[in-house]
């Protein structure tokens, strides 16, 4: 695991608060990579990014639905849940009961009016509360999921110890994220890792066996994981493209230095991405019944 002592919690929340509009105009309504079909020999220019992009990230969305079963009227809780753009979607075309949590109070609302938007407001509820903290009952849900958020979490066991305890008997929970790579024997793939952490800010990274290991310890009976790196990695390709075609840094930078930072480390992600500094994951596992 590669940490960064720097990342504070308010800093997080301000990102999300700040950013919310960002994401929205430059990714769309998921705030999650996209996942592509694996590569194959089509050059840029006969790809259509806006088109694909869209696709790619409701991909991720529906595979993850379909490798957790999720089934009509499952309640299923949604861990760093954006602007809502999986809770809806899940409510919307798996008739599943969603309810997201979010850190931003900027989020949590724009979730609450998109989903009103789409008729969606019956099968979801969004709460403003740090994973960290927030407290259900035990065996509340079905399915514990989350997409990218994890990376924010400064006690990534103790939470794991606490979203199991919110799992039925046979339920299951899925996690994707932002890796440590398997072999970080150099210091320059080390350091590939550190500045993501820093620009994204993240406390800290595991690997894949850190999370296998973190769901066993909270008594899950780990199943699978999936390495998406190469599926994933072309979210940033597209994501520079944004920046480079829209100018929004000259914008970011009458917002903060963290927002600029940010987006200076695209590049950094994909690099990564293409050393093996960092991998992207998926992760699934169930609750004993």
């Amino acid at each position: 695991m590669i940490s960064c002592p720097t990342v504070q919690k308010n800093v997080i929340r301000s990102h999300y608060n700040l950013t919310t509009l960002f994401y929205r105009l430059l990714w769309g309504r998921h705030i999650h990579h996209g996942l592509w079909d694996e590569p194959d020999s089509a050059s840029e220019s006969q790809i259509d990014y806006g088109k694909s992009s869209a696709i790619a990230q409701q991909q991720l969305t529906e595979t993850l639905a379909e490798l957790l079963g999720v089934q009509p009227d499952a309640d299923l809780l949604d861990v760093g849940c954006g602007m809502g753009g999986s809770s809806i979607h899940l409510a919307e075309t798996f008739g599943c009961q969603v309810t997201g949590i979010t850190l931003s109070p900027v989020q949590r609302r724009w979730a609450a009016l998109e989903a009103r938007w789409r008729g969606q407001q019956q099968r979801t509820q969004f709460l403003c509360q740090d994973a960290e903290t927030a407290a259900f009952p035990e065996a509340s849900f079905d399915h514990v999921w989350s997409i990218e958020c994890t990376e924010h979490l400064f006690d990534k066991q103790a939470f794991f110890n606490k979203a199991a305890s919110w799992l039925r008997p046979g339920g299951s929970m899925a996690i994707c994220a932002w890796l440590a790579g398997d072999q970080l024997d150099t210091e320059e793939a080390r350091q590939q890792v550190y500045d993501v952490c820093e620009g994204f800010f993240c406390p800290s990274l595991g690997s894949a066996a850190d999370y296998q290991s973190w769901m066993e310890n909270a008594g899950l009976e780990f199943q699978a994981y999936h390495n998406w790196t190469s599926r994933v990695a072309q979210t940033w390709e597209i994501c520079q493209q944004r920046v480079q075609k829209t100018g929004v840094r000259w914008l970011a930078r009458l917002i903060d230095q963290n927002t600029v930072m940010f987006l200076d480390r695209f590049e950094t992600i994909l690099k990564a991405y293409e050393s093996g500094a960092m991998q992207y994951g998926c992760f699934i596992a169930r609750k004993p019944l």
